[in-house]
């Protein structure tokens, strides 16, 4: 099993971490850690996350989200 970390930045709205956390796991991904800082109407999430499956399958689902402003990833 592979492990990647994503950082990402939101808006901060109260389903934000729900919704990615949803593709996360729709996506096949199991999510191995978690950080998260409130920093105004903006959300910071660092997540790593394992699976068998190309990071790009997750990428590609969490740009979509309307709430997500930037993504950086480590593949």
């Amino acid at each position: 099993m592979n492990e990647y970390q994503v950082e990402l930045t939101a808006h901060h709205r109260p389903e934000v971490l729900e919704r990615i956390l949803r593709v996360v796991r729709h996506r096949g991904f199991t999510v191995t850690a978690v950080q998260m800082v409130l920093i105004e109407s903006k959300v910071q999430l660092k997540i790593t996350v394992k699976s068998d499956r190309t990071l790009n399958l997750l990428v590609n689902q969490l740009v979509k989200l309307p709430d997500v402003m930037r993504l950086k990833n480590d593949y």
